[in-house]
């Protein structure tokens, strides 16, 4: 067998081919570079079906005869579910990373149809909650395949390029959603949803291979390591950031509609050039966040949100100053939570899964409160208070990011 040509690795092996080797230099694993456009293209569809609802609320809210403040609170219901993240996580530890990813595409797929078919408001609220579980289980065997082989220092480019979904399920795929939804109904745009989340499940398992692997032996499970007592200061700026954006993605499709009379096909026009900002946001944050710094970026970030919240209050009224503002305030968001990821990923270093989880778990139920909250203040009061609440949340995250900085850099 000496000398063979199986005993050599291939040409394919020693220079990956493909967008993923042009967007990382040979310093990365060939694994990363091999596989990391295909995972960000499974997170882009998996993205697509969890976001989609927030901007058509309203019509959902007309489909089962409710309002929007019912809607709020149906969706704080399953926000408060998908605090069991830091369960998740220790979960995900233990998994092959293949298994995790595939295993959290799928549960997207069968979630987005239950809530396609969903007769009553309450299936549809189970619908949501499995999506958000089952992307968080993706999400999490994501970034701990990206921690398993790429060093903390690098892992910015790394999250920040994976990171291009969120913007690219808002800018590709909410948008083709919606169109869909304009040329028949919201739930035809969950079944086209599931198609495409399955199909990339799929390619997951064939094309992932043993570097998809938990690093612990089957049977083994990782020391479980406590969550360190600075690392709830990342929980919090993570509970604020997520708070500051759901002010925004649960009532700018129905100011859209209710102030200046927009259809569905227009909220999804008005969602591609968002998610071009969000995109923007995500390409930056790839380039800069190793560099500038992980708290410094979600910093500067949030710091985006704070000014653009403020003037979208005046400017409410106005039609292009006002999507202006939500286009830097979401851009702003983007940007910080980019470089947020890899810094709560890092919490634990031992178990980069579960602190993730922990983090996830402060987001969700700042996403769960703010679904109550801002609606209510949209239905009081419009976009208005629901933007001065955001900027509130927006200088909360600054606080405990910059007390994060300021505790790991204190000797010990």
């Amino acid at each position: 067998m000496s000398g063979s040509p199986a005993s050599e690795p291939s040409s394919s092996e020693t220079h990956p081919r493909g967008l993923g080797p042009r967007l990382l230099d040979e310093s990365f694993p060939d694994e990363t570079r091999r596989h990391v456009v295909e995972v960000t293209a499974a997170r882009t569809a998996a993205n697509a079906a969890f976001r989609f609802a927030p901007p058509f609320l309203a019509s959902i809210a007309d489909d089962f005869g409710t309002t929007l403040g019912r809607i709020g609170v149906a969706l704080m219901l399953t926000e408060l579910v998908m605090g069991a993240a830091p369960a998740l996580g220790s979960v995900v530890d233990r998994m092959h990373r293949r298994t995790s990813m595939v295993v959290g595409l799928s549960g997207v797929a069968v979630a987005s149809v239950i809530a396609a078919t969903s007769s009553a408001l309450w299936m549809f609220v189970i619908g949501i909650m499995l999506l958000g579980l089952s992307k968080f289980v993706f999400d999490m065997g994501l970034t701990a395949w990206v921690n398993d082989q790429v060093d903390y220092e690098r892992r910015g480019r790394v999250i920040g390029i994976t990171e291009t979904s969120w913007a690219l399920g808002l800018l590709l795929g909410v948008t083709s959603l919606g169109l869909v939804a304009s040329a028949s109904s919201w739930r035809w745009g969950y079944v086209v949803g599931a198609v495409v989340v399955i199909a990339m499940a799929i390619l997951l398992a064939f094309r992932l291979g043993e570097g998809a692997a938990s690093p612990h032996p089957t049977g083994e499970s990782p020391t479980r390591r406590p969550m360190p007592r600075r690392g709830f200061l990342v929980v919090a700026a993570m509970y604020f950031l997520m708070a500051a954006s759901q002010c925004m993605f649960v009532t700018f499709g129905s100011w859209l509609e209710d102030g200046f009379g927009y259809s569905e096909a227009a909220i999804a026009g008005v969602a591609f050039g968002l998610g071009a900002f969000e995109l923007l946001a995500s390409v930056t944050s790839a380039r800069r966040t190793d560099v500038w710094g992980k708290e410094r970026s979600t910093i500067l970030g949030t710091g985006l949100i704070v000014p653009a919240a403020l003037l979208l209050v005046v400017f409410s009224e106005v039609q292009a100053a006002g999507i202006a503002m939500l286009a830097v305030y979401l851009l702003g968001f983007e940007f910080a939570i980019v470089s947020l990821l890899p810094l709560a990923a890092n919490v634990i270093p031992e178990s980069p899964g579960r602190g993730l989880g922990w983090a996830i778990g402060g987001g969700t139920l700042g996403r769960a409160t703010m679904s109550v909250v801002a609606t209510a203040l949209y239905d009081a009061h419009g976009i208005g208070a629901a933007s001065l609440m955001g900027a509130a949340c927006a200088v909360l995250c600054i606080g405990a990011t910059w007390s994060y900085g300021r505790v790991i850099r204190q000797p010990r």
